[in-house]
């Protein structure tokens, strides 16, 4: 019992001496022990690394779950160390309220088969973000909250003990002063003077000591930008499968709604500007239209024979594919992205294709897949 109110006693004294020293260094009454411009150095980068990290997980966490309603949830279920219930994405949602729509309002009828797609296209965009938030959930939140609550605590809590090593230093040092000068007013005896001197030897090394540990947690900072480096890359391809997928997925929907008869898809505006080109005579479709085909085609397509096509007299083009494209029918040419094909239009044709030749193979092919050069 006496030695535990000794403890308690010993630290409430250090507790205070420290409180005193701080406070007047605050006040500019006593000396600091200031630190180098290397360490300073490596205490910015640290701080920095830890409030960007902070603001990229909290944005990168409102990117893959927007409602801050379940983000609360899922913060609650990791803390309770219980796994966090499935929820049904808002694409998934989407497509069960279509196909019951559908159900109800005729699915036989051209609005009901239409809703029908759309509905199995939501589905799967659906299950492609639930995959997405779940790589990206692994590959990227994890370690970014590993570094916060397990890294950064064990360096926080090694730099405070090395401001409280560093305020035990000054405090000795501010004690050994005042003990010279007692001394020379003759006040004290020598003993005084040497038990100041040798507290400042066990607090100078006690603080070169934590200096170097703290020094070497903060070093290792460079491996955190390592990892979060690999993680980044990560995250940016699970991030590009998963606007891939959604891609091919709606690529495909369009397609087959193209064939729908009194289904209205593509567009009469010309195609877009790229949004990058090496030539001013460069043109590009930044997003791939799948054309209406042969049942929106005026009469004089519909019968055309492409083994009785010829190029027109006023020359033909050279284009590079910009996305895969499957052929519908015999009548059309299917590419592959990146592929350069010989284009040319024809008198009556739709506006929306163009006659596309590579080798001894031709056909109709999508004016919004190709980009025309000059």
């Amino acid at each position: 019992m006496d030695f535990n109110m000794k403890k308690l006693a010993s630290d409430a004294g250090i507790f205070f001496t420290r409180a005193v020293q701080f406070t007047e260094e605050k006040f500019g009454q006593a000396e600091k022990t200031e630190l180098d411009a290397h360490f300073e150095n490596l205490l910015a980068r640290a701080d920095s690394t830890k409030n960007w990290t902070e603001r990229i997980l909290r944005q990168t966490e409102v990117l893959l779950q927007p409602n801050p309603s379940a983000r609360v949830e899922e913060f609650l279920y990791e803390k309770l160390d219980r796994k966090v219930p499935s929820r049904v994405t808002n694409g998934e949602l989407l497509a069960q309220y279509m196909a019951e729509a559908a159900s109800e309002l005729g699915p036989s009828t051209p609005y009901g088969k239409t809703l029908i797609k759309v509905s199995e296209a939501e589905k799967r965009l659906g299950a492609a973000e639930r995959d997405f938030i779940h790589t990206a959930s692994l590959s990227f939140l994890t370690p970014l909250r590993n570094f916060l609550e397990g890294d950064w605590k064990t360096i926080s809590k090694e730099r405070r003990l090395l401001q409280n090593r560093r305020l035990d230093l000054d405090a000795c040092k501010a004690r050994l002063k005042k003990a010279k000068a007692a001394e020379a007013k003759a006040t004290l005896w020598n003993d005084e003077v040497d038990k100041a001197e040798q507290e400042l030897r066990v607090a100078q090394t006690e603080f070169d000591r934590q200096a170097e540990v703290t020094r070497l947690l903060l070093e290792g900072i460079s491996s955190t930008h390592v990892n979060h480096l690999r993680c980044l890359h990560e995250f940016v391809k699970s991030q590009t499968t998963y606007y891939a997928q959604c891609y091919r997925h709606m690529l495909d929907l369009q397609k087959q709604l193209g064939r729908f008869p009194g289904t209205f898809v593509g567009t009469t505006e010309p195609a877009s500007p790229p949004l990058s080109s090496t030539s001013p005579t460069t043109t590009a479709a930044t997003m791939p239209v799948v054309p209406t085909g042969a049942a929106l085609a005026p009469p004089e397509e519909a019968a055309l024979c492409l083994e009785e096509v010829a190029p027109p007299a006023s020359g033909t083009r050279k284009a590079r594919v910009l996305y895969d494209y499957e052929a519908a029918d015999s009548s059309e040419l299917a590419l592959l992205a990146d592929e350069l094909i010989t284009v040319y239009s024809l008198p009556g044709m739709d506006p929306d294709w163009l006659i596309g030749e590579r080798g001894n193979k031709k056909g109709k092919v999508p004016v919004t897949y190709l980009e025309l050069l000059s």
